[in-house]
């Protein structure tokens, strides 16, 4: 019975991931995209989107952990997180729809409008992804378990994803021309993807149900006060945030600029959906084989070993000529790497709870995952700068063709791409190696006594 609800939450969280990752790759990957190629806005206002989009990612990240103690101080008959994933889903839903329609406005009026659907568009983000994302520690208190947990969630996420990224170029056309333009093309996926997302869901919410953890009602609640000491107090917290900021803000560069590459570098556009499933089926793969690799090697191993195949694919990708073999074992080798560290930053955050739990006295789940939704927003923020930087300064904005970037273009876009990001996860490697501390042995400690505490409330409470 006790493996039959492991087994259900495992799958029944999964599912829950497959639309999510098909509605947040859409903007956070592919909006600059569908800005500078689909509706064609002019550079001056592609350079005010740019600074508007990092800002307002920027500011919705430094908001996350607030939202965080909404979530950790909610009681309602179906738990603290479900309702703030499902009103989170419901909101999102619209304003993904809203992120792609055509206002017909230009210049100052395109700008606020655009700002207002953004600003929707990343608080119901925020809403719905801590809440869904702070389960995970709820779902299961064994390591191992919460590594299936994470494996099956982000293997789930990965084909939702990497289909809609393989389907994106093709299903934009075939969409477009069914509607009558481009646009209207987008707007189409801009709805299924949206359907999607709320399907998957729902179904999620009606199949998991979580574990409770014996901790007084009054330690249940966070005040805004103690947010700060929340964060700032649990060092090991700080040191993963740290670290996956600058991983995150390098591997979302480099997703980023792809389509660009394939378009102005390479000269086919068409490949990079063939890319995209080449690195679609590498990440499955890599989430598929993650519980079989930790089994057998130490977290600290798992990431040296990850961080080496993301860095040796960078290298290979930089000195590839635009020919798919290269280009694709290079993209193997990061995004197996990378399937790596998907699942460790969730472990990371999670054993994080526990540590705060052993430090403080109280879990704060979503607090403590509030920093996962910051570490993509910052990052994507940082990866949108470079990007907007790149697409400018190269000259891709201004160009129709392949023939219209220069070889100094085409190398600016190589190094935003490819020497940025490395060195970026360089960094993450010197942070989590020299100063993250919860290994196997001292996570045991940790767990024992934390239910040794939770013991004693058990006890305080019978007598």
């Amino acid at each position: 019975m006790k493996e039959y609800s492991a087994l259900r939450n495992r799958i029944g969280y999964g599912i829950g991931t497959i639309g999510r990752d098909m509605v947040a790759a859409m903007v956070s990957l592919y909006l600059m995209f569908y800005v500078t190629d689909v509706l064609r806005v002019s550079t001056e206002t592609l350079a005010s989107l740019t600074v508007i989009m990092v800002f307002m990612r920027i500011f919705d990240g430094v908001n996350d952990p607030f939202m965080g103690t909404l979530v950790d101080s909610t009681q309602t008959r179906w738990g603290k997180f479900k309702p703030w994933i499902f009103g989170g889903a419901l909101a999102w839903a619209i304003a993904h729809v809203l992120m792609f329609v055509d206002t017909g406005l230009s210049g100052l009026p395109y700008l606020l409008v655009f700002t207002l659907f953004y600003l929707a568009w990343e608080l119901a983000y925020t809403a719905n992804d801590i809440a869904y994302w702070s389960m995970i520690p709820s779902l299961s208190r064994d390591q191992k378990e919460r590594e299936k947990i994470g494996s099956v969630a982000r293997i789930c996420a990965s084909l939702g994803m990497f289909a809609f990224i393989v389907s994106l170029l093709p299903l934009t056309n075939f969409l477009a021309g069914i509607t009558g333009s481009l646009q209207k093309g987008w707007l189409l996926l801009a709805v299924i993807t949206a359907v999607l997302m709320l399907l998957f869901q729902f179904i999620s919410l009606a199949v998991i149900k979580e574990e409770r953890i014996p901790l007084k009602a009054a330690d249940e609640k966070t005040g805004f006060l103690e947010l700060f000491k929340i964060i700032f107090k649990n060092d090991q917290l700080l040191i993963v945030t740290c670290a996956m900021l600058f991983f995150m803000s390098g591997y979302t560069a480099t997703t980023g600029l792809g389509i660009y590459y394939f378009k102005y570098i390479y000269g086919d556009e068409n490949m990079y959906s063939v890319f995209a499933l080449i690195l679609g089926v590498s990440q499955i793969l890599g989430l598929a084989f993650f519980p079989l690799v930790s089994k057998r090697m130490k977290r600290r191993s798992v990431f040296s070993l990850a961080i080496a195949l993301v860095l040796t694919g960078y290298a290979a990708f930089y000195f590839s000529p635009p020919n798919m073999i290269y280009v694709g074992i290079a993209g193997i080798f990061i995004f197996v790497g990378q399937a790596f560290i998907q699942v460790l930053m969730l472990m990371f955050i999670a054993d994080s709870v526990e540590y705060g739990q052993w430090k403080f006295g109280k879990r704060n789940e979503s607090v403590t995952f509030s920093l996962q939704p910051l570490i993509y927003k910052v990052s994507n923020a940082i990866a949108t700068g470079l990007i907007g930087f790149t697409v400018i300064r190269s000259g891709i904005k201004e160009a129709e063709l392949p023939a219209d970037v220069t070889a100094r273009g085409g190398l600016i876009l190589k190094n935003s791409m490819l020497i940025y990001p490395a060195i970026f996860v360089v960094i993450a490697f010197i942070i989590i190696f020299f100063f993250y501390k919860i290994d196997e042995k001292f996570y045991a400690e940790i767990l024992r006594d934390n239910k040794a505490a939770e013991a004693a409330i058990l006890a305080e409470r019978k007598d």
